[in-house]
This record gives C-alpha cells, structure tokens and sequence, in this order.
C-alpha cells in the first residue's frame, strides 16, 4: 500500500477522514429491525446524529425495512484499537486518521487497497493545529519554536491514545522538516516539546521522542 507522501504526514496540515465499511451486513427488504454501528472519532457526533436520520429515512424507502444506527465515539486511534480488539464490532468506521483506518486494513479488517478507492488518496480535506493560549497570551507564543522557551506549558492529548495527540506530533515534527530541517532536528524538537507538556506520563513522552518518519505512522500501536 502506497502510504500519504512525508509532506502531508510530516506538515500535517490535512485532519485525514476516511470512512471504510467493514463487513457490513446485506439488509433485505420487509419488516424486521437491523442495526449497524458506526465505531467513530470524538468531533462527528452530531454530523452523524443528522446524517444518520436521512440514511435511515431514505433507506426505508428505498428499500421498504427500518434500519437503527448506533453511534460510537472517542479518540480515533482508541477507537481503532478496540475494533482491532475486537471490542467492538463495527459494521462501520468513520475515523479521523488515515493511518487509523490502515492499521484495521494490516489486520485484515477492510480491504487492502481501501485508500485507492476515493480521489486524492482518500485525503478528502485539510486542516491546521491551532494554539490556544491564556488570555493576553504573556508568554508570547506566535509559533512553534516559542512553545518549548523558558517556563512554557504544554498540554497536549497522548499521541498513542488520541488522534489530535497524534496530528499535534505530526505537525511539530513538520515545523521542522518543512522549514529545512533534517529528521534528527525534527526529533530534537519532538523531544524538547514533550518535555514542556504537562499531564503526559513519561511513557508517552518517551515513545513520541524517538520517532523516526516511518514510525509515525504507527504510534498509535505503542
């Protein structure tokens, strides 16, 4: 499988949405009650609330049978973790990582070349990292080299457990490398970053401080 080019896992400017069907039961018409679980990340859960209720209205319909949906959500590399598990048995998923979704496809869980499927690599949008900082912003934070000066605070989700933990790493690590940076600087300050976060154990700081670019995407397995 072609992986996404260094730029967009590197620069991590993309929030990579793939939507991948597992196994998804055949429904046939008539009356009885069907249900399917979309297994999805924490920001969706009201697009799905809406989204749902026309899948269900056009689907009976269409096909004369009601169908239920149940929805879960929470951290995109978690929930891809519990699929994996077994945990939870997904007819659908709809996570916020590529790198989430090809973890199920080494599995076995989808098919091999699900990315091929979808333009663009199934990399449908982009997004950005955004600093949220105290008000009046006094320690001054424009950008990423003045998140790791003296007496700076961090807080972050865990890259091994959370999908914007995961993208947070991505994109300090494109800071570097898309400024001319080489992989070692990139790691120096992958390391010096997660040395100022605070409420992340040391576990997780060590994994996400010795990175290499081909592990990155794969972190959520650590």
């Amino acid at each position: 499988m072609r992986r996404p080019s260094l730029l967009n896992l590197a620069a991590v400017v993309g929030v990579i949405v793939a939507v991948a069907l597992i196994g998804m039961r055949k429904v046939h018409g008539g009356a009885a009650s069907h249900r399917l679980l979309n297994v999805s990340y924490d920001p969706t859960v009201e697009l799905y609330e809406r989204l749902n209720a026309q899948f269900v209205d056009r689907y009976r319909r269409e096909n004369g049978a009601q169908i239920g949906i149940t929805q879960s959500h929470g951290g995109s590399s978690r929930q891809a973790r519990t699929v994996i598990d077994g945990e939870q048995q997904a007819d659908v998923v709809t996570l916020g990582l590529y790198s989430d979704v090809d973890a199920l496809s080494k599995q076995g869980l989808i098919a091999p070349h699900w990315a091929d499927r979808l333009p663009h690599h199934s990399q449908p949008y982009y997004s950005t990292i955004v600093f949220v900082v105290r008000k009046g912003n006094p320690k001054h934070i424009r950008d990423w080299p003045d998140l790791v000066g003296p007496g700076g605070e961090v807080v972050t989700p865990d890259p091994r457990t959370s999908g914007n933990g995961k993208l947070s790493v991505f994109a300090a690590w494109g800071a570097v490398v898309t400024r001319g940076g080489d992989e070692h600087s990139a790691r120096d300050y992958l390391h010096a970053l997660l040395e100022h976060t605070v409420r992340l154990d040391p576990g997780a700081r060590r994994a996400a401080s010795t990175f290499t670019v081909e592990k990155l995407g794969d972190v959520q397995l650590a």
